[in-house]
């Protein structure tokens, strides 16, 4: 049945090949490797304890650690005691899950192993610090046969599906053929349901300009000339060719001392959206000083006359991005990597009421948030933005897994997203999720293109992640149950 040195590199090895099934590598077959490799790791141990092994606990934490630390490697750059607590933290919910998934009988084994992955997906997308979705298993499928199946049940739906397929692929291996076509059903009915759901309709269309003004990668904005990234971004703004509806900017490429109406660039991008003769939509941060000092970081709609039609303030703010956590106990470790000032989140639905029509508006961070998509679209959103910023960010590895998330928001809502990053990566995203047009990292780029709007809501906006999470649950209470009756190994 193997030694503990060959379990423990084959939860190593299954990690990492998920790792690499990830944004930017993308090779999302491997995935599928990963899982069914685990699964055969776990069935090494049927003669261990059926309630809480320590032995499956160590399996699933070396399995997640080697996926997330390697996924995540980007994270170092930004804040180290943010990658340590993170590269630990999320293996635990994994090494926890495991450690109950019980393996006296294959069957069990199996449908515990994808319930727990489901239900360990809820809980990191949702704790600690309102959760930290990145290098998901539904990332991998984003640019996969398999990625339009959140359109039925939401992402949980893919990553129900990713351990379906990955068992399958062991079973496979054990020559378990009626598990194997119990598998391709599955994804079969899946497929047809894919198909037949609802995925919204055209009202009507935009004629859109993307901006990204270009510029140094991997900077900090402490180090950075806040003035030249406004200027770049206006210099780009004229190269838009024709007449567009509206102009979208990045997240925070206007920094303001206070309210942004008493800051020159105000004036200056009024005259800018009455020279192009078209709304412009920049993102914002307005800085305030103080006795609390703090920052928002926001979206306004400036139409072609100067008027501030509406402002979304993001309301998913970064952990040891944007605000610090327990900053007394980590701002020792790296305090020139952390935020000086905490930003202050909004609280208002995640869109903006235009004269043009309801834009969703999921800025940066957000955009790896299902509920906050979901939220837009339930408010009439017909379009949905990310503005984001990654010229922070070491690598691209951040900025390809946002792309992912994006593409993943536009197959669960049927809606287009458009995405806009001062250093790219910038996009139009259809809701296939095809990515239309995507800018190089650092160039000056405008993207244009006429997107539909559309209407309707999809399964997945309209029940969001309750079916998968209800399933999941079943199932998991289904396999504790069975493997406490004595049924042994198939």
């Amino acid at each position: 049945m193997g030694s503990w040195p060959v379990r423990r590199f084959g939860s190593v090895v299954a990690g990492l090949l998920v790792a690499f099934s990830l944004p930017p590598w993308g090779w999302w077959p491997l995935a599928f490797l990963g899982i069914g490799l685990f699964d055969q790791v776990l069935a090494w141990n049927e003669d261990d304890d059926p309630v809480f092994s320590r032995l499956r606990f160590k399996q699933g934490f070396l399995f997640a650690v080697a996926w997330i630390v390697v996924a995540n490697i980007w994270v170092i750059d930004l804040s180290i005691p943010g990658y340590i607590m993170f590269g630990l933290l999320v293996p635990l919910f994994y090494a926890v899950a495991m450690a109950l998934v019980p393996t006296s009988s294959d069957i069990w084994r199996r449908v515990g192993l994808v319930s727990v992955l489901v239900l360990v997906a809820v809980a990191r997308w949702s704790w600690p610090f309102g959760g930290v979705p990145l290098a998901t298993l539904a990332m991998t499928q984003a640019d996969a046969p398999l990625g339009p199946t959140v359109r039925t049940f939401g992402t949980l739906t893919l990553v129900a599906l990713v351990g379906t397929v990955g068992v399958g692929v062991s079973a496979l291996i054990d020559r378990h053929w009626n598990v194997a076509k119990a598998v391709a059903a599955v994804v079969v009915a899946i497929s047809f349901l894919t198909l037949v759901a609802p995925s919204g309709s055209p009202i009507g269309s935009l004629d859109v300009a993307i901006v990204q003004g270009g510029g140094p990668q991997n900077t900090r904005a402490i180090f950075t000339d806040s003035r030249d990234v406004f200027d770049r971004h206006v210099a780009a703004t004229r190269l838009i060719e024709g007449e567009v509806d509206v102009i979208v900017w990045p997240e925070n490429v206007v920094d303001s001392r206070g309210l942004i109406a008493d800051n020159v660039e105000h004036a200056e991008m009024i005259a800018l959206a009455q020279e192009m003769g078209a709304p412009i939509i920049p993102g914002l941060t307005e800085t305030f000083g103080g006795d609390d000092p703090y920052y928002t970081n926001a979206s306004i709609f400036l139409d072609e006359n100067g008027v501030t039609q509406d402002r979304y303030d993001k309301v998913r703010i970064v952990p040891y991005g944007e605000y610090v956590p327990l900053r007394w106990l980590v701002e020792f470790a790296a305090p020139a990597a952390l935020p000086s000032r905490d930003a202050r989140p909004g609280t208002r639905a995640a869109v903006l009421e235009t004269e043009l029509t309801t834009i969703g508006v999921s800025i940066s961070w957000e955009i790896f948030f299902d509920t906050r998509a979901r939220d837009a679209i339930q408010n009439g959103g017909t379009i949905l933005l990310n503005p984001t910023n990654g010229s922070s960010y070491w690598l691209t590895i951040v900025q390809s897994q946002q792309i992912a998330s994006s593409r993943l928001r536009a197959m669960e809502t049927g809606r287009y997203v458009l995405q806009a990053a001062p250093t790219g990566f910038s996009a139009i995203v259809t809701p296939r999720g095809d990515v239309i047009d995507r800018s190089g990292v650092s160039e000056q780029k405008v993207i244009q293109g006429t997107v539909e709007l559309r209407e309707g809501v999809t399964w997945a906006v309209r029940w969001g992640r309750t079916p998968m999470l209800l399933v999941a649950l079943l199932a998991f209470v289904l396999t504790l149950g069975m493997s406490r009756t004595g049924i042994r190994r198939d």
